[in-house]
């Protein structure tokens, strides 16, 4: 019998553990190609027809659509790719849903709908809970839930309603706008329900006494938004021209500020912090608008060259959500708005390009062309500087 050479068990051990670091590598690789990506924001959400209208859920990473063909959406959304979720969809409205908005507890999901109803879904399982079939005269457009019990509602003919879900109708109507009522909101303390109407008024109602207070003087043009800023100080509406308009609180009669947006149109806004609020438009441009200094800080995003009909700022308030008639839901990460502070003395840019304040908005790092627009840009500027350092002379 032959004795085994000394390096024979040695080599034969180095070559096995080879084979299992390599084997581990590729288990390692094969992982990775499994584990999908971690994405600064959720994917885009494609339906078949464009969404009027969207809303967060207000605890949960759940989202609620609502198209022109009258189908309700609610998905699950996610930062992991390919991590959005149908959860259930409904078709109960006849007509095109105009505006969904959930419960502050997340357990109810209202809608109405230009076919007059007014529908009230288990968010769980998308069940049909209460449905007020003929609830307005004329095709419902708004929607504003006030607490566990009570919610407004808007429509074309200017009507304004308030409904008690114990009494299961409704306790207050008025009408008092000669047009649509596009948006509503209420106080802190849910006394004074101010709407904006396409006549260019804001109304406001007393909802603890149910009696109609004033209609504002009328701006140029609808007003299509409204919003409370400056905790609660000011109240802040955007119009069909492109210009927003600023309330005192108490001083609902007349503007105590106005200054314009270089946009189409603001057909809707939403507040991110006291001081910030994102507004959307028909050239399908997201801003971001600091007030008081009142300023436009830069674009958030953009649906390019298609109007954009909401928006909607996430439970976390790292997101912000838009819907437009490219249909699509886009996701925005508007987490550095909130510790944005804006210099009063600030000198102010004369260069027509936004600023990009997202990684996915035009000139952010996700824009292909943002080199190029910046290198066509900086001429442009060096010119405007020399001209501005001419006239101080």
């Amino acid at each position: 019998m032959v004795a085994p050479r000394e390096g024979t068990s040695q080599e034969l051990e180095a070559a096995v553990q080879e084979e299992e670091d390599a084997g581990h590598m590729q288990a390692d690789l094969e992982q990775e190609e499994l584990e999908p990506r971690l994405r600064d924001t959720p994917e885009d959400i494609s339906f078949e027809a464009a969404a009027n209208t969207i809303a967060f859920h207000p605890s949960q990473d759940i989202l609620a659509a609502g198209d022109v063909d009258g189908d309700v959406y609610v998905y699950s959304y996610s930062c992991l790719e390919g991590g959005n979720r149908e959860l259930w969809s409904s078709g109960h409205h006849l007509k095109s849903c105009r505006e969904v908005s959930f419960s502050h507890d997340g357990h109810k999901l209202f809608t109405v709908s230009k076919d007059k109803s007014i529908h009230i879904l288990n968010v769980e399982e998308g069940r049909l809970v209460t449905r007020f079939s003929k609830a307005h005269s004329s095709a419902l457009n708004s929607l504003l839930v006030i607490d566990d019990h009570l919610f407004a509602t808007g429509d074309d003919g200017g009507m304004l309603k308030v409904w008690d879900l114990r009494k299961g109708t409704d306790i207050m109507e008025m009408r008092q706008h000669e047009e649509y009522i596009s948006s509503m909101a209420i106080d802190e303390n849910k006394k004074l329900l101010l709407t904006t109407s396409g006549d260019g008024t804001m109304g406001v109602f007393n909802i603890k006494r149910r009696r109609f207070e004033l209609l504002s003087e009328p701006q140029s043009g609808d007003l299509t938004s409204i919003a409370l800023m400056k905790r609660g100080k000011k109240v802040v509406c955007g119009s069909s021209e492109g210009t927003i308009y600023l309330f005192n609180w108490d001083g609902f009669g007349a503007t105590s500020d106005r200054f314009a947006v270089k946009a189409e149109s603001i057909d809707c806004m939403v507040p991110v912090t006291e001081n910030v609020l994102c507004t959307g438009s028909i050239d399908g441009v997201i801003r971001a608008v600091n007030i008081l200094p009142n300023r436009v800080i830069g674009s958030i995003g953009q649906h390019l060259g298609e109007p954009i009909e909401q928006l909607a700022k996430s439970h976390t308030g790292q997101l912000l959500a838009s819907s437009g008639h490219d249909q699509k839901v886009k996701f925005w990460d508007i987490s550095s708005l909130r510790s944005m502070v804006v210099d009063d003395y600030r000198k102010r840019k004369k260069s027509g390009q936004l600023k990009a304040l997202s990684c996915k908005a035009l000139g952010g790092r996700e824009d292909f062309f943002a080199d190029m627009r910046e290198e066509a840009e900086a001429p442009k500027e060096e010119q405007e500087e020399e001209s501005d350092s001419d006239d101080s002379n």
